[in-house]
């Protein structure tokens, strides 16, 4: 089951199930996907059958909903700073190849290992502990809150100081807090978590900065459990021409932990199990166009694609033309 939230040619919030790649049929009761997920918990059924209970008989153009710039990601929450948006990194193998220059780099090197190495070697001998124990946590990110997230279609905004702003194609994981506190997975979704990956290099201790960029994901957020295995394309188009695409790699097949042991690192700390937030979690990758030598520049369009999760993620990248002023600050 896939959904998606989208507002009609009036303004009007919905939620939609897919049908086929050219149809939408309308799921009533809510507005918002959040809504009807904390309705599934308070009536202790799965989000699936609280869909299923309240399907309408109204089938909609999902083709028209796109190209009209109406989608909205799939989750979110009406007060955007509500949704945290995070990330975990350095826990992806990547290709075969990749994996074995690895492996080989980490026998060779044991006693020069940079931070980096040293967290991913972390993540191969203790990020899948079995089921029920607490393995080694990862490394763990902070992106922003809502407001950082552009709706599929919409652009993804670079400020004027950035020094890049580089596509990361990754699955990300939709969460809500119940009202108990308790940590409710709504789904998964396809992202670009979208970083400045020069500044980034400059210094690793400048990661933190790098991070704080806007992002995208959607549009489809897949309920339930996502392949173990997900190999999708990236790719970069310029003027109508595609600049560069590669094949990515994600699920726990090609992950050094699992989704659990992430989820329970992030959401152990109290202030991230408050009561009707919304969390979405971005879980790393190991392509970049980056790590190719591609430049983006404005105007560039990302797109991202995996079988199973529908309609590519698309977002424009916008650079700001805003001046690089001073933020003063006033003592009261």
């Amino acid at each position: 089951m896939r959904l998606v939230q989208f507002v009609t040619p009036k303004g009007k919030r919905r939620v939609g199930l897919i049908v086929d790649d050219n149809t939408l049929q309308i799921v009533g009761r809510s507005q918002s996907v959040r809504e009807l997920a904390l309705a599934a918990a308070r009536a202790s059924v799965s989000l699936a059958e609280m869909v299923k209970e309240h399907l309408r008989d109204k089938t909609i153009d999902y083709v028209a909903i796109a190209a009209e710039g109406r989608l909205l990601s799939p989750l979110d929450h009406p007060d955007p700073a509500h949704c945290f948006v995070t990330g975990t990194g350095l826990d992806h193998l990547g290709s075969a190849q990749a994996r074995d220059a690895m492996h080989a780099k980490l026998a060779a090197e044991a006693d020069s290992l940079t931070d980096s190495m040293k967290m991913f070697q972390l993540g191969l001998e203790g990020g899948k502990p079995a089921a029920g124990q607490v393995g080694v946590q990862p490394e763990w990110f902070y992106k922003g809150d809502g407001s950082v997230v552009a709706s599929p279609g919409g652009d993804l905004l670079s400020p004027a100081w950035a020094l890049d702003g580089g596509e990361e194609p990754e699955l990300v994981g939709l969460y809500v807090i119940g009202d108990g506190g308790e940590v409710l997975r709504v789904g998964f979704a396809l992202g670009n978590e979208f970083s400045d990956h020069i500044l980034e290099r400059q210094n690793y201790l400048y990661l933190a900065h790098s991070k704080l960029r806007a992002c995208a994901f959607g549009p489809e957020l897949l309920v339930g459990e996502p392949p173990a295995a997900i190999e999708g394309t990236s790719r970069i188009l310029r003027d109508g021409a595609e600049l560069w695409s590669a094949p990515f790699l994600t699920g726990e097949a090609n992950m050094t932990h699992t989704l659990a042991n992430i989820e329970h690192h992030h959401f152990k700390y109290p202030l991230f199990r408050r009561p009707g937030d919304v969390h979405c979690h971005y879980f790393g990758t190991a392509t970049l166009s980056f790590a190719a030598g591609v430049t983006t520049q404005d105007g560039d369009i990302f797109e991202i694609s995996a079988p199973g999760f529908g309609r590519p993620l698309q977002n424009r990248l916008a650079v700001s033309d805003a001046a690089d002023a001073l933020v003063a600050v006033r003592t009261l």
